[in-house]
This record gives C-alpha cells, sequence and structure tokens, in this order.
C-alpha cells in the first residue's frame, strides 16, 4: 500500500480520525491521515512538565462505552480506577456519594437525612438501575427535555438537584443550569453504572497512542497543517496539494468550520484545568472532591488514582473550573478550603485553558449526525454525535462507513 497514491485524506488525528482511518484501512483503502501536532490524540494528550503525567485538561476514561471495547486493549493501558462517587464538599463539610456497592465502606453518608432524602435515594437507585438495564438504543429515542427537567420528572426533588447533582454534573457537562439533553443525561448515567472510570498508567494519551500505532507507518504523517481544500483535496500550508478522491475532516469544531465553509457547529463549553505540586496529598484517596459552593468545578489528587504521575513523593493535585478566565490565585485557595489544608506552598506546574473542550449537547439534540457533506466530503467528530470517547469514535466509524460505500459506488 506504500506505493499507492491515498484515495482518502483525513485532517486531524484525534479519536474520529483515528477510527476513520483504521477502519478504511481495514477496508483496503489506501488512506493519509494528517495531523498539525507531533502526536496524535486531540485534545486527549499527556504532557510531562517537571517529571509530572499532565492530561491537557481532565479527563477520565469510561470502559463502558462499546466503541472502546471494540477497539482497545484494556490490559495494555494499565487502568487505575477512580472511586466510584464523589465527595461534595462544602461549607458545613464533606460527604461521600459512593456507590454502595462497590464501596461498602464509604457509604454511610448514603443513610437517608444525611445528605439525600428516602425519597432522593430510592428515585435515584431507580433511574440509574433503568438507565443501566436499557439498551442505549432506548434511551436514545425517549421523550427530550433538560437534564435538570428529566431528574425532576424522574422524582429527584429540587434541593437534591441543586445542591447535590448539578454541582457534580456541572463537571460532566461542563455547564451549571443543567440545560444538557435528558438524553445524554441517560446515556451518561448508563455507562457511569455500568463501567469503570479510570485512567491509564502512562496518561490519557495512551488511548490515542494505542490507536495511532495500529496504522500502517505511511497512513499517518505530523506536523502536516491543511490551509485549505479543493475539489481535487486538499492544500496545505507549505503550498503542497494533496490530491484524493475523498477528503475527511475529522478535527475540532472550529477548525472544521473554517475548512468547510457554512458547516453548522454548536457552541463550545470551555474549561480551565490547573495543576498543583503539593508537598503532601491533600486527601489520601483516588476521590473525585465536588465544590458545593460551584467556585470550581472539581478537584482530586490524581497521584493517588495513577502514583506514576508524580516523579517523586510529593502529590499532583489537579483543579478545573467553568471557562477559560479563572484566576490562579483564588482558585488554590478555594481548593485548600475543600480539602481543608493550607496550600501557600504547593507549586503551579501548568494550566490549560481549553475554549473547546465539549461541543453543548442542550436539547433538542442530534445524537447522531451525518457525515457526508457533498461528494468526496465529509466530516466527523463528537461535534456530530455524543459529546464523549463514544461519540467521537462512533463518529469516525460513520464517516468510514459512508466513505467507502461512496467509493465502492463511484459516486464522483
Amino acid at each position: 500500500m506504500s506505493s499507492r497514491a491515498p484515495e482518502v485524506v483525513i485532517v486531524g488525528a484525534g479519536l474520529a480520525g483515528l477510527a476513520c482511518a483504521l477502519d478504511l484501512t481495514a477496508a483496503g483503502r489506501a488512506v493519509l491521515l494528517v495531523e498539525a501536532e507531533e502526536e496524535a490524540g486531540g485534545r486527549m494528550r499527556t504532557d510531562v512538565v517537571r517529571g509530572f503525567r499532565l492530561d491537557r485538561g481532565f479527563q477520565v476514561f469510561n470502559t463502558a462505552y462499546p466503541q472502546v471495547k471494540r477497539r482497545l486493549e484494556l490490559k495494555s493501558l494499565r487502568l487505575r480506577p477512580f472511586t466510584s462517587g464523589f465527595v461534595l464538599a462544602g461549607a458545613d463539610g464533606s460527604r461521600y456519594l459512593v456507590d454502595p456497592t462497590r464501596h461498602p465502606g464509604r457509604a454511610g453518608d448514603l443513610l437517608p437525612g444525611r445528605v439525600l432524602s428516602v425519597r432522593d435515594l430510592v428515585a435515584l437507585g431507580l433511574l440509574g438501575a433503568r438507565d443501566a438495564a436499557l439498551p442505549a438504543a432506548v434511551l436514545k429515542r425517549a421523550p427530550e427535555a433538560s437534564a435538570a427537567r428529566a431528574l425532576r420528572r424522574a422524582g429527584v426533588s429540587q434541593r437534591a438537584v441543586d445542591e447535590v447533582l448539578a454541582p457534580f454534573l456541572a463537571g460532566v457537562f461542563l455547564e451549571d443550569r443543567l440545560e444538557t439533553s435528558s438524553r445524554m443525561l441517560h446515556l451518561v448515567l448508563r455507562s457511569m453504572v455500568r463501567g469503570t472510570l479510570c485512567l491509564p498508567q502512562d496518561g490519557i494519551g495512551a488511548v490515542p497512542g494505542q490507536l495511532a500505532a495500529l496504522l500502517p507507518r505511511q497512513a499517518l504523517r505530523f506536523g502536516v497543517r491543511v490551509d485549505r481544500l479543493t475539489a481535487q483535496g486538499a492544500v496545505l500550508a507549505d503550498g503542497t496539494e494533496l490530491r484524493a478522491r475523498a477528503v475527511v475532516v475529522a478535527t475540532g469544531a472550529a477548525q472544521a468550520a473554517r475548512l468547510l465553509p457554512g458547516l453548522e457547529v454548536p457552541a463550545a463549553r470551555g474549561v480551565t484545568t490547573f495543576y498543583h505540586a503539593a508537598p503532601v496529598s491533600p486527601l489520601r484517596e483516588p476521590t473525585l472532591v465536588v465544590d458545593a459552593g460551584r467556585q470550581v468545578l472539581n478537584t482530586v489528587v490524581l497521584s493517588e488514582v495513577v502514583p506514576g504521575f508524580s516523579p517523586d513523593r510529593r502529590a499532583l493535585v489537579s483543579t478545573s473550573v467553568l471557562g477559560t478566565d479563572a484566576d490562579e490565585v483564588r482558585v488554590r485557595r478555594r481548593v485548600g478550603e475543600l480539602y481543608g489544608v493550607d496550600t501557600a506552598q504547593w507549586e503551579p506546574l501548568a494550566e490549560y485553558r481549553i475554549a473547546e473542550a465539549l461541543p453543548a449537547a442542550p436539547a433538542p439534540l442530534a445524537l447522531s449526525r451525518g457525515t457526508r457533506l457533498s461528494p468526496g466530503r465529509y466530516v466527523c467528530g463528537d461535534h456530530r454525535a455524543t459529546a464523549s470517547v463514544q461519540g467521537a469514535l462512533a463518529s469516525g466509524a460513520r464517516a468510514a462507513r459512508e466513505v467507502a460505500a461512496d467509493l465502492a459506488a463511484s459516486r464522483w
């Protein structure tokens, strides 16, 4: 295949582009996947800063996604789990809200009246069991509302929504009003109940790295920036033209809209993640801490999840905040209040201000959109499906199917 000119050029080696390239290669098509950066992954990349492993923004990896099970060798990722649940920290102290079947020793705060009423506990238990049991296809076709309204319809009290669930889900959806589609909510709950939230031993970048390693060497080129598309293919920033029968744009939404004028893209949700090195771990367990006061989204001692993320005895702490204009000093002060420790000696390591962290997903939401835009032009990514690893991979797979079908039919 190395001597064949590419039939398909794919722009962007994030999860969607990798899935598309792998499926088309498996189908016998000559593919060239080009990436502007020096490694694959898009938003799922890991940097090493002063020996610390820092994912580009706080991320978790869910083992329940069908595309993950299909494509990845999980054992080789050496996954390390988070606590199944979270700590809700606020002015009145900290309370554990965890899966009692996985962490019975931490389930005392789930006793009725401590955080949630009997009614709320029953409603949430039934909701989780229902979403876990139903096929994803059924949840995708369910009547749609906002996540906030869906929780209230399920019998969860307004107090529980506002004071417990909204602070946690703000970190999942990157919005604090629970405007996200109820279909997305149910799919997220399903994946959380059925799967394990974890991180690879080498950081989240190991996930796209494993996929990229499956491609033929000649099929993937780094440091290649596409300037524009033409009727014959794509023109690179250096003026080189790549000719191909089909071009798939598998970038983020804003870049896709630049290459494909007129493309409708969803609004973007922004987030900032700060990394600090603490002399002593402020919480000696791999548990997410959620801010009941909503000054930050969440914080976690990542070196308790994956000890290898820290090169020495110091603790690596990750803290995320909505938007891209947060102040590090104020954030660090708030994190100290949540953990109940003095953060004056914490060393700032890095901050990632990510304007396009997630595509917005309000109701009504199209959970899967076609990738074919015009003859020979396709687009894929999580902005064309669900805002998740599953969505990105599934969108890439759909693009591969549509490209392969068109090539076989010689539609252009």
